[in-house]
């Protein structure tokens, strides 16, 4: 191939996530913005205040019915491993450094373990453990390329080297360990305001890594929360995120995200592209304590794979 020749699937990914220069800054500006906002409006109420699901009891019963399900998965939570050893893309983010966590949370989005396991190992050997400043000021085809295997790397690389920038900018140093000493609300506002840095990624980094109380809505979780009617079939994925990290207890949050996360993954019956003879746990739950049909929860589960895959993830 020609120098200077992009494979087909770099320049799909360069149009998808590079628009010209002063619509992206309009398009990211207000973003964020919106994002910002609606963290504001609903650090403790619900976008749906009158709609009643899940109720702490449909919460405990569907982690009742997903820890034995998925035995594997219904461990305590785990405290954070050292991030001088582990890899953060490989443990979701559970490492005790706040910036590496949240570098291999980006890394993890919109793809599978193994690529962004991959990813990050890669970013590591080129850069140093923990070489934050490296790659913040390394040329972006140097971090796209450490990254590649993981996908979409040239957008998570301008996110990563963006985000590096603006933390050094704003507290003089590569670290975000004081976010453990800020309240729940204050750490999650700090994070969404660096750019690219959606709801999803910002509660992962609370949940896993400073041990917060945060439910994190990804494409599994969400998907399976219309399934079980918890919110409203209009709901997009933040504002379902913003609804249920009110509606959902504390204690629960943990144990039912990773539940949730891993039946999402496994199951071939709850799937909208998946098998419809399949069993599905949360549709006999549905069916038998909710009188809710298969063929409701199927298509709903359809439905929200449409409009994930129309939004997108962040």
């Amino acid at each position: 191939m020609p120098a200077g020749t992009k494979r087909p699937d770099e320049e799909k990914e360069d149009v998808a996530v590079s628009p010209p220069a002063a619509k992206k800054r309009k398009q990211d500006g207000s973003s964020q913005a919106k994002k910002l906002k609606q963290l504001a409006d609903f650090s403790d109420t619900s976008p749906f205040p009158d709609y009643p699901a899940p109720t702490p009891q449909d919460a405990a019963d569907v982690h009742y019915v997903l820890a034995h399900a998925h035995p594997n998965h219904a461990s305590a939570r785990k405290a954070p491993v050292d991030s001088a050893t582990a890899n953060s893309a490989a443990t979701c983010g559970a490492v005790r450094d706040a910036l590496d966590a949240l570098i291999g949370t980006i890394l993890s989005q919109n793809t599978s373990g193994r690529n962004s396991t991959a990813a990050k190992r890669s970013l590591d050997q080129t850069f140093g453990r923990h070489g934050f400043k490296a790659i913040a000021e390394a040329p972006r085809e140097a971090v796209v390329d450490a990254i590649r295997m993981g996908g979409l790397a040239n957008r998570k690389a301008e996110v990563i080297q963006g985000m590096l920038r603006a933390v050094h900018s704003k507290h003089g140093t590569y670290s975000l360990q004081h976010l453990s000493s800020l309240p729940d609300t204050e750490a999650m506002a700090e994070l969404c305001s660096y750019d690219g840095i959606g709801p999803k990624t910002a509660s992962c980094v609370l949940l896993f890594a400073l041990g917060r109380d945060s439910f994190a809505v990804d494409t599994h979780v969400y998907r399976l929360s219309k399934l079980l009617h918890w919110v409203p079939q209009s709901a997009d994925r933040v504002r379902t995120q913003l609804h249920l990290d009110v509606r959902i207890p504390g204690h629960l949050k943990y144990g039912l995200h990773v539940l949730m996360v891993a039946h999402g993954k496994a199951c071939k019956g709850c799937k909208g592209d998946g098998n419809r003879t399949a069993s599905c746990v949360l549709k006999k739950y549905m069916r038998e304590r909710k009188g809710i049909s298969e063929d409701n929860t199927t298509h709903v589960a359809e439905e929200a794979e449409k409009v994930e895959a129309d939004e997108g993830t962040v």
